[in-house]
């Protein structure tokens, strides 16, 4: 693998191109006006497949978009590598707070990134991150130096919950049997020091639908008489957190891991500035829980938080009404321990008990997932850390990450093995905002990265 390097340069431009024509293709698996997009997006993916070297490639249907599968079976008798990606990406709205459109993809140069980033919705998560694990493998094939077997598990539903990801799995154990699992669906925290995510924060994502009186009426004849769903809503919402930031969900908290002093300790070692995290974020004061710095609270606190909220007039101009109905998406980020199900019956409970009785309430359930936390001591952390070590110049520093990757804890409970999340992108790099991008110099050190991962586990595993 000494020449990595030199066929990664001497490949750049078309590593680039292809990249950039796999994020033209707008794969939203939220919106059913994109359905062809994402059927189309899982051919390319199949085809980027077959010509990186897999042997074995196909389009797995399932009840909803479907499952892209690969492999390249060099011998039985060596380890096996699984690699997850997702293929499809977020909505790109806002669309108007984009600099350039989401789907016509272009490189330009950012402070962080002044070999130029590829700004276009799905380049870090997951397109460009996803799409180093099928370079990495053209790399290995190409120089005949892959030294144990992949297999590939590309979706295209991870936006949406990956709503028939987990019965495709129940069903085919064998099929995806493995001896580690890698996904690069997460970032590192900086180019000059890499990170290996530890850990990962469950999630129960719902909605509500707050209903006041049978249709819109006349805020002047009605004002004051009736229960408006909108003032309502916000009451309850607002509610949700008391004066410290504390959730007021009864038995919320009642299984969340609290980590030691030590542990505590540990964490804050990892590189980081308040004052360039406010910088970032254009703000003057962060916000959170009380008793919890800001890496804390986006990692090892569980969150509450509104996504959407929505009902009566909001076009342009003025109508004075008393909205029949107001709408609101939340999300609660979790912790180790939580489970996801239970959380939503917890909130179904106490949203729907402290609505007064002047309104009806109705909770839907979107999607959900486990949190998960994994050993600094495995053999695939191992060879993970050895690989950013090699390329970066220093250990990778080991880090609990704030988002949710719902079916990380499904595959180690039904394959029954460790997953190594080796992640390439920077917080400030947008995923699910406007102007998402992904760093040139991120992209190209991924597919470096990743053959030493091959190598170190094999010869870890021996």
């Amino acid at each position: 693998m000494k020449n990595i390097k030199n066929y990664i340069q001497n490949n750049k431009e078309r590593f680039i191109n292809e990249l950039i024509d796999l994020l033209k293709i707008p794969s939203v698996s939220a919106d059913s006006a994109y359905n062809q997009d994402v059927i189309d997006t899982s051919e390319a993916v199949k085809l980027s497949l077959e010509k990186a070297g897999c042997d074995k490639v196909e389009i797995c249907e399932t009840d909803g978009y479907p499952i892209v599968y690969g492999e390249k079976i060099i011998d039985p008798n060596l380890p096996t590598v699984l690699v997850y990606g997702h293929y499809d990406v977020q909505p790109p709205d806002p669309i108007e707070l984009w600099t350039s459109p989401p789907f016509e993809p272009v490189i330009k140069k950012t402070e962080l990134h002044p070999e130029g980033a590829i700004f276009a919705r799905g380049a870090c998560d997951d397109k460009g991150q996803m799409y180093m694990h099928v370079k990495a493998l053209e790399y290995m094939v190409a120089n005949n130096c892959l030294p144990c077997n992949v297999k590939f598990m590309i979706e295209g539903e991870e936006e949406v919950g990956s709503v028939n990801l987990k019965s495709y799995v129940e069903n085919n154990r064998e099929k995806l049997k493995n001896d580690v699992i890698l996904i690069s669906d997460t970032g590192m925290i900086s180019n000059q020091q890499p990170s290996i995510t530890t850990g990962l924060r469950g999630l129960s994502y719902v909605e509500v639908e707050v209903t006041g009186p049978n249709r819109d009426l006349h805020s002047g004849l009605y004002g004051g008489a009736v229960a408006n769903p909108i003032n309502i809503l916000s009451k309850m919402i607002a509610s949700l957190h008391d004066e410290n930031n504390h959730i007021t969900i009864p038995g919320f908290y009642d299984k969340v891991e609290e980590l030691s002093a030590e542990e505590r300790a540990e964490m804050a070692k990892a590189p980081f500035s308040l004052e360039e995290y406010k910088k970032a974020l254009d703000l003057k004061e962060v916000y959170g829980e009380t008793g919890y710095v800001t890496n804390e609270r986006n990692s090892i606190r569980p969150t509450l938080d509104v996504n959407g909220i929505w009902g009566g007039y909001t076009g342009e101009g003025a109508k004075t009404v008393i909205p029949s109905k107001a709408y609101a998406k939340i999300s609660m980020r979790l912790v180790p321990n939580q489970d996801w199900e239970e959380i939503t019956e917890l909130f179904t409970k106490h949203f729907t008990a402290i609505a007064p009785k002047a309104v009806t309430v109705k909770v839907t359930p979107h999607h959900g997932g486990q949190g998960y936390v994994t050993p600094i001591d495995s053999i695939g952390y191992k060879a993970a850390n050895m690989a950013y070590t090699e390329t970066f110049g220093v250990p990778a520093v080991p880090v609990r990450g704030g988002g949710s990757i719902p079916i990380v804890a499904l595959f180690e409970k039904e394959l029954k093995s460790k997953i190594i999340l080796m992640g390439f992108g920077l917080d400030s790099d947008a995923i699910h905002s406007p102007n998402e991008h992904f760093g040139i110099f991120n992209y190209l050190k991924g597919i470096e990265t990743i053959p030493l991962f091959y190598k170190n586990f094999v010869e870890l595993s021996k």
